[in-house]
C-alpha cells in the first residue's frame, strides 16, 4: 500500500539511512548489510559507538529468533513464571534475554551432561530450538561484523556503564518505539500513534509491583491483546538526549510530548555547547 511505503521511507529517513535524494546514505548501506529490521540494524551499529557490541549482538539474535519463553501448560503458569524470575534483570526484558542466552550457553557448554541443554530448557519452560536458533543468528551477525570490519567490544555485561550504553544503543534505533504509563497501572500510551497497550505476559515486569513509567519496546502486537513485547525501562532524559529533533517535532501533541519538551529545553544549553565543540 502507498501509505505503508511512505511510512517505511519516513522511518528509514528518521534512522538516517537515506540521503537528501531518497537513496541509501553511507550509513544506510552499512545498515543494509545486516539481515535485520532497520531499527535493530541501527541499534547494532550504534553499539559500536557505545562499546556494547557483544551484548547488542545477543539482544539482536534473541529478538530475531522466535520467543524463547514457552506457553506453560494449564496449571503450571506460576511455576514457569518463578523459573523465569531467575533470569529477570531489573533494567528490563532486553537484559533478561541476555541472562537467558548466557545461561543457555553455560548449560550447553557442560560436556559431562550430553543432551543437557534439552533437559535444562524443559526445566525452565524455555524453547531449546528458539535458543539454538538465536545462537546461530548471533554467530552469523558476528561474521558480518568481521567481514565489514566493524569493531566488536569485549563483554562487560552487568556494569552500570555497560547497562547505560546498551540503553543508548537501543534508543538510537528504537526511539520510535517509546511509550509512557499514563495512569500508573500499566496502560502504556505510545508516543507515535497514541494507541494504548499493556505489557505482554512474558515481560519480566508483568505481575510485579514495579511498573516503569517510560519504556522502550521491541514490538507492538494487536493479535496478542494490544501488548508491547520485550520492554525495558528508559529515562525521559536519555530519550531527549538521543531522539532526532526532526522526529520529535513531528510527534502528535500529547502530555508525554510536553513532558519530554521540558526535558529537552532543560538539556538545550548543554547540547548547544556540545554542538559548537563538535
Amino acid at each position: 500500500a502507498p501509505e505503508s511505503l511512505m511510512q517505511a521511507l519516513e522511518d528509514l529517513d528518521y534512522l538516517a539511512a537515506l540521503d537528501n535524494d531518497g537513496n541509501l546514505s553511507e550509513f544506510g548501506i552499512i545498515m543494509s548489510e545486516f539481515p535485520l529490521d532497520p531499527q535493530l540494524s541501527k541499534s547494532l551499529l550504534a553499539s559500536c559507538e557505545f562499546e556494547c557490541v557483544d551484548e547488542m549482538l545477543t539482544i539482536a539474535a534473541m529478538v530475531t529468533a522466535p520467543s524463547c519463553f514457552l506457553h506453560a501448560p494449564p496449571g503450571t503458569e506460576e511455576i514457569a513464571r518463578s523459573c523465569w524470575r531467575r533470569f529477570s534483570h531489573p533494567a528490563g526484558d532486553h537484559f533478561t534475554l541476555i541472562n537467558v542466552f548466557n545461561a543457555f550457553k553455560a548449560a550447553t557448554a557442560n560436556p559431562t551432561h550430553p543432551g543437557n541443554s534439552e533437559k535444562w530448557c524443559c526445566d525452565y519452560f524455555l524453547s531449546c530450538s528458539a535458543l539454538s536458533m538465536a545462537e546461530m543468528i548471533r554467530a552469523e551477525l558476528v561474521e558480518i561484523m568481521k567481514r565489514i570490519e566493524l569493531p566488536i567490544s569485549e563483554p562487560d555485561f552487568g556494569s552500570e556503564a555497560n547497562l547505560l550504553s546498551i540503553k543508548k544503543a537501543l534508543l538510537s534505533g528504537y526511539f520510535m518505539h517509546v511509550a509512557r504509563d499514563v495512569d500508573g497501572s500499566g496502560n502504556y500510551l505510545m508516543l507515535t500513534h497514541k494507541q494504548v497497550a499493556q505489557l505482554h505476559p512474558f515481560s519480566s515486569y508483568y505481575s510485579t509491583r514495579r511498573i516503569p513509567e517510560w519504556v522502550l519496546f521491541h514490538e507492538f502486537s494487536i493479535s496478542e491483546g494490544n501488548s508491547i513485547r520485550v520492554v525495558s525501562e528508559i529515562s525521559p532524559h536519555l530519550f531527549a538526549e538521543l531522539v532526532p529533533q526532526y522526529y520529535f517535532s513531528n510527534l502528535p501533541p500529547s502530555e508525554s510530548k510536553d513532558i519530554l519538551q521540558e526535558v529537552i529545553n532543560h538539556l538545550a544549553p548543554v547540547s548547544a555547547t556540545e554542538e559548537e565543540q563538535k
